[in-house]
């Protein structure tokens, strides 16, 4: 038997975690990317607001959202349907601890934390690729950003899919921040 014949086993996730960043004082660009335009969309409508974009690879996925995820899967339990990843559950989370991930975690661990729901046509799915996006306002989310996951709640009580730990700079009022996350799935 050749190696071309032998299945390999095993699921894979490629995570990407992108932050685009604006000067939004008026809340124009929060409006635009939270009906949900594209971030390129609102890059071509206001250039000169458009401070930049920074990527973070990897995650951890987090052992209480691969346990939710097998249930859905096997319709283990009839409250799954509530607890999705979906348009009307899914939530990304940030937060200001720098402590490692683990598949231990349970969700954000930092004193200051912040949920946004999903913009609009969010989540979607292209291929194997899932894609979350929410859009953090002038008001929301201004302290450090050091940690980010995705949840099924908006609050704490959730499932967190997964957790990533990495500095990405202090929010501050007058900014639209906007994280996307996508996991490729092969």
């Amino acid at each position: 038997m050749t190696s071309e014949n032998i299945s390999k086993e095993g699921l894979r996730l490629k995570t990407e975690w992108i932050i685009d960043r604006f000067k939004d004082p008026d809340g124009v660009a929060e409006k635009m990317l939270r009906r949900g335009l594209s971030v390129d969309e609102v890059k071509d409508i206001l250039s000169e607001r458009y401070v930049g974009q920074e990527r973070i690879q990897g995650n951890v996925a987090l052992n209480e959202g691969l346990q939710q995820l097998i249930d859905i899967i096997i319709a283990a339990d009839n409250e799954a349907t509530k607890k999705r990843w979906g348009s009307t559950n899914a939530y990304i989370g940030v937060g200001n601890s720098n402590q490692a991930e683990v598949p231990g975690d349970t969700g954000l661990i930092g004193a200051s934390k912040a949920y946004m729901p999903m913009d609009g046509t969010f989540p979607s799915r292209a291929g194997q690729v899932a894609s979350w996006r929410s859009t953090f306002g002038s008001g929301d989310a201004n302290f450090a950003w050091e940690e980010y996951t995705v949840i099924n709640e908006s609050t704490d009580a959730g499932q967190n899919l997964n957790r990533k730990t990495a500095s990405k700079g202090t929010k501050v009022a007058g900014e639209t921040w906007t994280m996307t996350v996508n996991i490729t799935f092969s």
